[in-house]
């Protein structure tokens, strides 16, 4: 499993710098976890590969962009982009972002080739795939809610903590796995 940390800042050469605003993690080119910098910061062949975009949470620095990598793929998708995240997270997505206001609604939208965004509610502690990855959302402490993931292919395991403060529980369904090969600890914010 390939696992990249998108850059969010660049220097004044177009190079990434050191600071990291907007979280967005790939996996094997072709599924994007958060979506921060998901429109800037991938490249071509990530962009014609990814259509699977599963969220944490839905502050903005995880989702900011989303509407921006639909909009510029709008009309040449093939399938739609499938955002995956709990109730929650889709329901904040449909009322703050994707509300016309803010953001064209693209669930309501297609292009020639169908729709352009479509939805997938996961549940908290349940195994959903998407792609040839199997993922389970761990509910983690954070102002809103979050989930990490524990993230297997037919290879290896990572679990994925999300921004979260405390850990114990997190700990424990881990502990519990048979096999973790690493664990990402993203963002530790006092609540």
């Amino acid at each position: 499993m390939k696992l990249q940390l998108l850059p969010s800042t660049f220097d004044d050469n177009g190079g990434a710098s050191a600071r990291q605003h907007l979280a967005c993690f790939i996996i094997d080119d072709c599924l994007a976890i958060d979506a921060g910098s998901l429109a800037m910061a991938t490249n071509s062949e990530q962009k014609e590969q990814i259509r699977d975009v599963v969220l944490t949470h839905a502050h903005l620095d995880h989702v900011a962009g989303l509407p921006l990598f639909v909009d510029d793929l709008f009309a040449t998708l093939q399938e739609p982009v499938r955002v995956y995240g709990s109730r929650e997270v889709i329901e904040c997505l449909h009322q703050h972002i994707f509300n016309w206001e803010i953001y064209p609604r693209f669930s309501e939208l297609t292009n020639e080739n169908g729709a352009v965004l479509e939805y997938r509610e996961f549940k908290v502690g349940k195994v959903f795939v998407v792609k040839h990855l199997e993922l389970k959302a761990i509910e983690v402490n954070h102002k809103v809610p979050t989930v990490g993931f524990i993230i297997s292919d037919q290879n290896s395991s990572i679990a994925f903590t999300s921004d979260t403060s405390k850990l114990t529980r997190f700990w424990t369904i881990i502990n519990k796995e048979e096999k973790i090969d690493a664990v990402l600890i993203e963002c530790a914010f006092p609540n």
